[in-house]
């Protein structure tokens, strides 16, 4: 007998705004994601000093055209880092640099029209940015706009080019993309229904700690879907579900 659980829907990639390595050099991607500080957090008086400077940099390589440096410049005005914050500011610089073909700046500005943060709420426009850095390779853009055709929003709901795009992304390793790409298979949206291939995404995603992937691997393994039912590993990725918070699993 079948247990009854139900499978979540799609994810996207949490969204951080990543800083480039500064507005002197090449513009190398510094790999750590600077978190937007809180309101109200304290700075000392060096860092405050530091990020002044660094906006007097970024601001002239800016003006002369410099992509990068827009798309940094960008962030220092989204973040209020050597300047006061400011959204709409960060928009305009954001949409210079994605203009000029920078993925991460096409990203960031359509994350900014489907929030509505410093420009009307337009999911059009948003999925018209995200594609812009999709087309460009940009993994969590790939996701994000195989999400929107999933939905229907700002797009035409189309489960074969979501799926389209969450394999792109999947291909490229990201969990939720793997994730949803499992959600497709199991459910027969935009592809034919294999629940073999479900449990095969489900796995890949599972093994980077996804706990939605986690817990529906679990699942697939209770009720032997798509692989022989084996309540000893359903035992073993519903708990590690439960371990990551995962209430469906408890």
């Amino acid at each position: 007998m079948k247990t009854t659980r139900e499978h979540g829907k799609w994810q996207v990639v949490a969204f951080c705004l990543i800083v480039l390595s500064g507005c002197q050099d090449n513009q190398q991607r510094d790999q750590s994601v600077k978190p937007i500080p809180k309101s109200g957090s304290i700075k000392s008086e060096q860092v405050k000093q530091e990020e002044r400077q660094e906006f007097e940099r970024c601001l002239k390589a800016a003006e002369s055209g410099d992509a990068d440096a827009q798309y940094n410049l960008g962030l220092m005005y989204a973040k209020g880092e050597g300047v006061k914050q400011d959204q709409k500011q960060a928009v305009e610089l954001f949409r210079k640099a994605a203009e000029q073909g920078n993925e991460s700046a096409q990203y960031d500005l359509g994350f900014l029209y489907g929030k509505g943060i410093g420009v009307n709420q337009d999911h059009k426009k948003a999925v018209e940015w995200y594609q812009k850095a999709a087309e460009q390779g940009n993994a969590a853009a790939q996701v994000t706009v195989g999400v929107m055709y999933a939905y229907g929003k700002g797009v035409k709901q189309d489960h074969k080019k979501a799926v389209e795009w969450f394999r792109k992304a999947a291909e490229q390793g990201i969990a939720e993309a793997q994730y949803n790409l499992g959600v497709m298979y199991q459910k027969g949206e935009g592809v034919k229904q294999d629940h073999k291939k479900a449990v095969e995404w489900f796995h890949k995603a599972a093994e980077q700690g996804n706990t939605a992937a986690q817990y529906s691997l679990g699942v697939m393994y209770e009720n032997g879907e798509g692989v022989k039912q084996d309540h000893t590993q359903a035992e073993v990725w519903l708990r590690k579900a439960a371990e990551q918070g995962n209430k469906q699993a408890k």
